[in-house]
């Protein structure tokens, strides 16, 4: 297993494939800028920002998935905000969980009565930091 998050197993074998693409991660910082009259801005660093992933996935019924169901399991994660954690290898990314910020979907390959049989999938995920 390549790794996972929640339910959504990232694996190849001889029978499944479903992996990422062009994975990303961002971090950044928040500051203030203070201004005082006659002189340059002070900056203040605030603290870290949330940090955000994103990366692509290819469905094809070619690799053993259904690419309409796997689809939809990103949809429903994003739309109801669930909070999970995000493993690579055997080690965990971020401080705490991340939640589905957003989902883009194509629909590249569709056979006669509305069967997909690929697309790709857009997905970003945002850190969650649990109340401390």
């Amino acid at each position: 297993m390549i790794g996972y998050y929640g339910p959504i197993k990232f694996t190849t074998s001889d029978k499944r494939i479903l992996t990422f693409d062009d994975f990303k991660r961002e971090a950044s910082a928040r500051s203030e800028k203070h201004a005082p009259i006659g002189r340059k801005p002070v900056k203040e660093f605030i603290g870290p920002e949330l940090d955000t992933i994103t990366f692509t996935i290819l469905f094809s019924a070619a690799n053993g998935v259904n690419p309409r169901v796997d689809m939809e399991k990103w949809l429903r994660m994003c739309r109801t905000g669930e909070a999970h954690v995000l493993v690579i290898g055997k080690r965990a990314l971020g401080l705490d969980k991340w939640t589905v910020e957003s989902v883009s979907q194509s629909w590249d390959v569709i056979f006669n009565k509305g069967e997909l049989y690929s697309s790709k999938v857009d997905i970003t995920l945002e850190e969650y930091i649990e109340v401390m």
